[in-house]
């Protein structure tokens, strides 16, 4: 009987959100993508845990992808509260540097902070910044599912010999 992918996977969605939710920890992520990766290999796990048979390539790679999707909407939900409470000293370290070194910039570029203090392109930003994630979530994870596949696969004893078919498996003595 194959087990439901769908519990599996929230819970590695759910690593993923989190690990690259957080301000300094989300920086394992500048790492091959570690935390998505991880998400990937625990949903496998726990799939595999669910179930006496070992999990096929398929279902590793589409449960690692759903944790993938799973966690680019979790870390959106959780960057929320956590971009309204950084996001004004974002703006005022912006401002700063507006003020103080900005002279060297080019007017482009100038232009180009001034709006992001602003907030003017914030939202676009945060749209396209979870479509991409959204993507390399579920492609980083299907090959954290494939990992987990290949780590957690269970022992499984060869089949019996078939009798007059084939030798016992015994070593031959050599012929003099």
């Amino acid at each position: 009987m194959r087990a439901s992918k769908l519990q599996p996977a929230l819970v590695g969605g759910l690593v993923i959100g989190v690990l690259s939710a957080l301000p300094v920890i989300s920086m394992g992520n500048c790492l091959c993508c570690a935390w998505v990766v991880l998400g990937g290999v625990v949903a496998t796990y726990l799939l595999q845990q669910a179930q006496a048979t070992p999990v096929d390539g398929v279902d590793a790679a589409l449960t690692g992808a759903m944790a993938g999707a799973i966690g680019a909407v979790f870390a959106a939900l959780i960057a929320i509260p956590i971009q309204m409470i950084t996001g004004p000293m974002g703006a005022d370290v912006l401002q700063r540097i507006l003020d103080q070194g900005g002279s060297d910039m080019s007017p482009e570029m100038r232009g180009t902070l001034r709006s992001l203090v602003r907030g003017g392109v914030g939202g676009v930003i945060s749209v396209l910044a979870f479509l991409l994630s959204l993507c390399v979530n579920a492609i980083f994870a299907s090959l954290g599912g494939l990992l987990g596949m290949a780590i957690f696969k269970p022992s499984v004893p060869p089949p019996p010999p078939v009798p007059g078919f084939a030798d016992s498996g015994r070593p031959h003595a050599p012929e003099q």
